[in-house]
């Protein structure tokens, strides 16, 4: 049994985290620099965009994290640290400047940095901001964390459950970022993760990374993929479990875990994606199989058109059929049925590849709400997936017109 706790990235035993300003944003009022700690050693997994343009953090990282572990995460926002000539040496000197402030070693400080892409990061801020961030380290400190790493987004993320592993209690707590570029394959934007679970760091990245495949490689906002982004996971075992070293029952519970955490941090950045007003979640079955299924739900996600019509409440049903065709996916067109869902009901608009009769006026009731489901069947199979997305909205163009300025 899996239930919501709070504490988000603290909620585990072991973990405090903190955020601060110091003064890499302009605006005092925003925090720019978040820690996490474990009180020990923890195994580390994580994964990176493929982008090939990547922030120097992620380098850094992959190399700190090599040995499967890690006992820090510190985090700016506001500027990206990538495309600079001296990005390795800053990433390592924020490493640096974490562990001696909290008495590790810099080879175990995950470095992660969002924000401006191709602008100098100065470390003096960095420098001046490290110890009044450690001091502030506290068991409550999951917020000021989540709101350091935000950039355009304009709501925090973040949760935490409460589970069993061999009658140990167990909980799993993450912290995300993320409203724009986001069209991940590999992980996404920012999250961090956290839990007090005992696992080795081969089982702790085998589920990450299997997670992600049906979870943050499912969302996309805006088609761009960062150069930041990152997903990464510190597992303490201070819950007392027996480590999970191989599948079975255990793995099984952590990976369930892992996939509520995860699936709530999805919902919560492509709802909150740039000049958003409605989180889209497209949800496939009968296709020929599960790759069949996820190439049509995140080609209908990713569909401008589709995107544009659902902002304007008009159910369009032709631009999510125009998705499925392009998808790539075996489909038989024919058997294609098409509906549109939400919490003021439910309409049918396409039947065996077909329109059909409805009402225009549920129709818009139904694309209204905050909330809207484009549910696919396909007629091919057992396959299905889900994917996340949002409306396209004339206030995305706004946002990113003067990003930089």
């Amino acid at each position: 049994m899996i239930r919501t706790v709070s504490g988000g990235v603290c909620a585990a035993k072991g973990f405090k985290a903190a955020g601060i300003h110091c003064g890499i944003r302009k605006n005092r009022e925003k925090k720019d620099l978040a820690l996490i700690m474990s009180s020990v050693p923890a195994s580390a997994a994580a994964v990176y965009t493929t982008n090939l343009v990547k922030g120097a953090p992620l380098t850094v990282t992959q190399r700190n994290i090599a040995d499967g572990m890690a006992q820090a995460v510190i985090c700016n926002s506001g500027n990206a640290n990538t495309c600079n000539a001296d990005g390795i040496m800053i990433a390592e000197q924020m490493c640096a400047l974490a562990a001696d402030a909290l008495g590790i070693r810099a080879e175990d400080v995950i470095v992660a940095s969002t924000g401006v892409i191709g602008q100098p990061l100065s470390l003096m801020p960095i420098a001046a901001g490290i110890a009044p961030l450690a001091a502030a380290l506290s068991v409550d400190g999951s917020s000021d964390a989540c709101e350091a790493i935000m950039t355009t987004d304009t709501k925090q993320k973040e949760i935490a459950v409460e589970f069993v592993l061999g009658g140990k209690t167990c909980r799993l707590g993450g912290i995300a970022k993320g409203s724009g570029m986001i069209h991940p394959n590999m992980a996404t934007m920012l999250v961090f993760l956290t839990t007090d679970a005992a696992i080795s760091p081969a089982m702790l990245q085998k589920a990450l990374l299997g997670d992600i495949q049906k979870t943050f490689n499912m969302i996309s906002v805006d088609g761009d993929t960062s150069t930041n982004d990152m997903v990464s996971i510190l597992a303490n075992g201070q819950a007392g479990n027996a480590e999970i070293t191989a599948e079975g029952a255990d793995f099984d519970a952590f990976m369930q875990a892992l996939n509520t955490v995860n699936i709530f941090l999805c919902r919560s950045i492509a709802a909150d994606g740039e000049g958003a007003t409605k989180l889209l979640e497209c949800v496939v079955n009968g296709a020929k199989d599960e790759a069949a299924a996820k190439a049509v739900a995140k080609s209908v996600i990713c569909s401008s058109l589709t995107k544009a019509a659902m902002f304007g409440e008009d159910a369009n049903w032709g631009r999510v059929l125009c998705a499925i065709g392009y998808s790539g996916a075996e489909v038989d067109v024919d058997k294609v049925g098409v509906r549109f869902s939400s919490s003021a009901g439910n309409v049918e608009v396409c039947r065996d590849g077909a329109g059909v009769p409805f009402s225009e006026e549920l129709a818009a009731q139904v694309l209204h709400e905050s909330e809207i489901e484009i549910l696919i069947s396909l007629g091919d199979g057992d396959g299905s997936a889900t994917a996340w997305g949002c409306d396209l909205s004339y206030e995305y163009v706004k946002i990113n017109g003067d990003y930089r300025t």
